[in-house]
């Protein structure tokens, strides 16, 4: 991506080097009930938390769940950052290319201003609103605070480990994660807490996955009125990177058995489809990954 023309976002928050008091230690910091989850489940369900918005202590069924509102500790007023390096500036830059997006796309396609999150660098460990969090969860959004929470070392990860370099791909994380943000402006996050309430575990996680979907989407309609930024190759890095971080993909590689029934974000093909889907259209309306009859 050729972003060095564009403003950098102003709503960047940081917070690394913060000592949280007591950490994670050796261990998980919650309980897991009923005796059935064995450590290399756990070890899934935290690599799945990996990929892109969904803290793994509410799939563990421990504390520090988004979206719950007694989890949160009051967030205090931060000043913006300090920016230090390109790195940082490589961040402030894409949070600030999603800003100009959205900032346009909404009173166009949804008639109302679009409020800009927050973005949190921290590393190691951070008390968002929605709870503690480790950088091992990877970036995650927290509706409750309305902000996206990033330690860039995640993006070694997505490189080395994952397979899927390259700075379009590190930029569709941001995106993805901004999608969760969009989905909360528009009821649509708080709508899915309430039906997965009342519903069974398969049915639960059927509708995370088309949350998890329909904020890929979102991102391919950002990256989509920004091609002029883009440059040869970045697409792929992008649908490499959405490929890389599949359920299917994810399973397979901690070595145990492919369960779509577990599925949480989708299968790797699903994830192209729709990063590819808002990618083309370009439109918000094209996201409707809940009223698809496939996905």
């Amino acid at each position: 991506m050729n972003l060095d023309d564009e403003d950098e976002s102003s709503n960047i928050i940081d917070r690394r080097g913060e000592d949280h008091g007591g950490g994670f230690g050796g261990g998980l910091p919650f309980g897991i009930g009923g005796g059935g989850m064995g450590l290399g489940t756990i070890v899934v369900v935290v690599v799945l938390g990996l990929i892109f918005g969904v803290n793994p202590l509410q799939l563990l069924g421990g504390g520090g769940g988004i979206g719950g509102a007694d989890v949160g500790q009051p967030q205090v007023a931060r000043p913006a950052a300090a920016l230090d390096g390109e790195h940082d500036r490589f961040i402030a830059r894409v949070l600030g290319t999603t800003e100009r997006t959205w900032g346009r796309l909404f009173p166009e396609q949804v008639g109302q201003p679009y409020p800009a999150p927050k973005l949190t660098l921290f590393d190691g460990q951070v008390q968002s609103g929605c709870g503690l969090a480790d950088s091992g969860m990877g970036p995650f959004y927290c509706p409750v605070d309305r902000q996206v929470y990033l330690d860039a070392s995640f993006f070694n990860d997505l490189s080395q480990r994952f397979g899927a370099p390259g700075d379009f791909a590190a930029a569709y994380v941001i995106a993805h994660e901004v999608g969760h943000h969009i989905q909360t402006v528009l009821g649509i996050s708080d709508q899915v807490q309430q039906a997965r309430r009342g519903a069974s575990d398969a049915k639960g996680n059927a509708l995370s996955v088309r949350q998890e979907l329909q904020a890929d989407c979102l991102a391919g309609v950002w990256a989509h009125h920004n091609q002029d930024l883009l440059e040869a190759g970045d697409i792929a890095e992008g649908l490499r990177a959405a490929q890389a971080i599949g359920d299917d993909r994810l399973q397979q590689q901690a070595g145990g058995r492919v369960s779509p029934e577990s599925f949480t974000h989708g299968t790797s093909a699903q994830r192209m489809r729709w990063l590819q889907r808002g990618l083309t259209s370009g439109q918000m309306d094209s996201c409707d990954t809940f009223a698809a009859r496939s996905l």
